[in-house]
């Protein structure tokens, strides 16, 4: 089971609030007392990836191919 939080874009200044929002997703099985974990977002051209501890952070993004790739070698 995947939890989603939608954040809001903070670069929007559109007038009539029209924005880009995107579901992060945590993994259920992140079990970690002290909230370390990941967080992934689905966009149209790829992933998403951040820091659940800081979600104002710095976030990475993967075109799916190379996401598809890492998920590969991540279940080996």
């Amino acid at each position: 089971m995947l939890l989603s939080t939608w954040r809001k874009s903070s670069h929007s200044e559109a007038p009539d609030g029209d924005c880009v929002e995107v579901a992060w997703r945590k993994s259920s099985y992140s079990s970690s007392p002290d909230g370390n974990c990941v967080e992934v977002a689905f966009v149209p051209v790829g992933v998403a990836v951040r820091d659940s501890k800081n979600t104002s952070g710095p976030t990475l993004a993967f075109e799916n191919a190379a996401w598809r790739g890492f998920l590969a070698t991540a279940g080996r």
